[in-house]
């Protein structure tokens, strides 16, 4: 696990000693990624710097040392991540007769690349990755990212000079990088709370979506279009084109060994490995793996809370005991939350609108003052069917579609839009137009117009994934809430990009997986993580696994007692039921409340009137009044709020000199030394 950087410029007047400076500082941004070591690769006659920060995993040599040059001198690489599958790999290419000098999985990618090609390495490769290969002898430079996307990657073309690198961060250390926020993409985060892929709130910058590569020319002034390796969208129409004829019995035992391989491949490392460990089914099941496959304890993780709403300790702490591990809890205060607040901005270098991180970052903290690489449970509500807007959603469809059943299916969704067009326009107009003697009527149409809207609201989507993806939208009209703000496509919106011909229960899964997994779960692990210098390996997104589980009829993800009915099978193999049978439980915060009470100077100096208008990107009066409301305890608009205050707490991180966030993060984690142990 590392950090990559770097620049490709057409600007001739550079010299060695500048383009090597400049790269230096680039990599020394992201050195919390990497702590271990640090290099930089220059061609001045090219104008191409690679830059990397290096967190020893495997082969803590300096044979691993990067940016890594080919045996034949052609390809040099930057690369951050692991790939699992390197030793198969590895067995192939010495077979081929490839020239190896250590054993870094860094050194069989570049194998790959000179044998194989660029794309057969990709879809060969089982990993988690970013990467970064210049080619001497063409003198193009490719980016390449994993299936899933758990590796970030931010590129983008300033002027002249083409800029890459895993956190805006080091894009920030060049000369040539522009701050320009683009509201567009602005409007987007605040519908959604994350910020949706290929966007960045900078205009101009882009992220690699996963699953694809684009390749680069220093004196192309037009940036090609990312071209696609894997696709998770194919692996859903194939899974439900050919789903499993198995009997329930075989599902768990076929399940409970690609899961075990999965898990097998991730215990992998040249440093101490452990786990999360939330006491819910995902992490449960790899602990339970891990354990069945480790001939000592394995090292579990898990952060407690007083708050018994929001605490799973005590469920923890009883599957590590009856699995075996060395199990370690640390029992936090709100103080110590509140204390990784004003930090998160320095984290996470685009808003992030889910307090979840807050709990993230305080247990990869713990778990790295013992471990360097912990094992976690993500991807498994996306590829089990686990949130419980499955079945809700898919309820709501049913009934609206039988609520209408006399009317005609084509005139269906054109009375339903109609319908749903009245009662927005007449919210808008009550909202803005209402005075003191009406507001008892006022309310009462209000709460008239809103029941009649959601009744006729399933029926003006397309199917289940479309009423889903709205769902998932927290604030349509973008531009009532950010000043200059145009409507943006993105996953989301654009059903062109969704899985066709698949159960509705399956276009869900997979809409999450693709846009609120990639771009708000696994952002947050990533960031939280690395911010502590703490590999995450998840081995739920296994292709093996993921081709499985989509592959599983619908009944094998959600059954009578709820999502997981495959996992859910798998994991009474190894704990008592009663043990995992509970209703799920979010990765929370009393956020509602610390709104109202100790975060209300923070909140209120940062969505200040005054404040707002002379910044200029959020509406002052939308902002105040949803505020004014949650304070008064009138609405609970606490995710909105959320997304709006991380917004603004980063804008101020960005428009200010920013301090080492490896400091910063350190002195958070040593305040953890004053919480009691449990």
């Amino acid at each position: 696990m590392c950090g990559i950087t770097g620049f490709l410029t057409v600007q001739q007047s550079r010299s060695g000693d500048w383009l090597r400076h400049t790269a230096v500082a680039m990599a020394d941004a992201l050195q919390h990624r990497g702590p271990d070591d640090q290099g930089v690769w220059v061609d001045a006659e090219a104008g191409i710097a690679l830059g990397h920060r290096r967190l020893s995993i495997i082969d803590l040599t300096p044979l691993g040392h990067q940016p890594m040059v080919s045996a034949d001198g052609r390809f040099v690489l930057t690369y951050n991540g692991e790939v699992y599958n390197h030793g198969p790999m590895r067995a192939d290419l010495e077979a081929a007769g490839y020239p190896f000098k250590g054993h870094s999985d860094t050194e069989v990618l570049l194998a790959g690349i000179v044998h194989w090609g660029l794309a057969n390495t990709l879809r060969r490769a089982n990993g988690m990755f970013a990467l970064a290969v210049w080619d001497r002898g063409e003198r193009t430079l490719t980016l390449a990212r994993d299936r899933a996307g758990k590796k970030p990657l931010y590129y983008g073309r300033c002027g002249r000079t083409f800029l890459f690198g895993s956190e805006l961060k080091a894009l920030r250390k060049h000369p040539a990088f522009i701050p320009d926020i683009d509201r567009n993409a602005l409007g987007l985060y605040m519908r959604y709370s994350w910020m949706p892929a290929p966007h960045t709130i900078f205009r101009g910058i882009r992220q690699l979506p996963a699953a694809s590569y684009l390749q680069v020319t220093g004196d192309d002034p037009h940036l090609q279009r990312p071209k696609a390796y894997w696709s998770a969208r194919e692996v859903a129409e194939a899974g439900s084109r050919s789903p499993l004829d198995l009997s329930l019995e075989e599902i768990t035992g076929e399940l409970d060994r690609v899961l075990r391989q999965a898990v097998a491949l991730r215990m992998v490392a040249d440093v101490n490995v452990g786990a999360f460990l939330s006491g819910g089914i995902d992490s449960s099941v790899v602990v339970a793996l891990m354990q069945a496959q480790s001939p000592r304890p394995i090292k579990t993780f898990t952060i407690g809370f007083d708050d018994k709403a929001y605490d799973e300790a005590e469920f923890a702490r009883a599957t590590a005991k009856h699995l075996g591990t060395d199990h370690t809890d640390l029992y936090v205060s709100p103080a110590d939350c509140m204390a990784v607040i004003p930090e998160l901005p320095t984290l996470y270098d685009e808003p992030l609108g889910d307090y979840s991180q807050v709990p993230t970052f305080l247990v990869a903290s713990l778990a790295r003052r013992q471990v360097t690489v912990s094992l976690s449970g993500d991807g498994g509500d996306e590829l089990f069917a686990g949130y419980n807007s499955y079945p809700s959603i898919l309820g709501q469809w049913t009934d609206a579609q039988h609520q209408w059943a006399l009317l005609p299916p084509s005139l269906r969704q054109p009375m339903a839009t109609s319908l749903h067009q009245v009662a927005a326009w007449g919210q808008d107009r009550l909202r803005r137009e209402g005075s003191a003697p009406f507001d008892v009527v006022r309310k009462k149409l209000l709460k008239l117009l809103r029941k009649m809207e959601k009744r006729v609201s399933p029926l003006t989507c397309l199917g289940p994934a479309d009423l889903y993806g709205r769902h998932r939208d927290r604030f349509f009209r973008s531009d009532a809430f950010v000043i200059g703000a145009g409507q943006s496509e993105c996953l989301l919106t654009q059903q062109q990009a969704w899985a066709e011909s698949v159960d509705p229960l399956l276009a869900m899964q997979h809409l999450d997986f693709i846009t609120y997994m990639a771009d708000d779960v696994l952002v947050k692990v990533d960031r939280a993580s690395m911010g502590t210098s703490l590999e995450v390996r998840c081995p739920m997104l296994d292709p093996a696994v993921v081709a499985f589980a989509w592959s599983l009829p619908p009944a094998g993800r959600l059954g009578p007692e709820g999502g997981k009915a495959a996992l859910r099978r798998v994991l009474a193999r190894y704990l008592p039921e009663a043990m995992f049978e509970r209703p799920k439980q979010g990765f929370g915060l009393p956020v509602e409340d610390w709104l109202r009470g100790p975060l209300r100077d923070w909140g209120e100096a940062l969505l200040d009137e005054g404040r707002l208008r002379m910044e200029g990107f959020l509406v002052p009066e939308t902002v105040r009044r949803i505020w004014n409301q949650h304070i008064a305890g009138k609405k609970e608009h606490t995710f909105l709020l959320w997304s709006v205050l991380m917004f603004q707490a980063w804008h101020e991180y960005w428009s200010r000199p920013v301090t080492g966030l490896a400091d910063r993060s350190s002195r958070v984690v040593s305040q953890l030394s004053t919480c009691r142990r449990a």
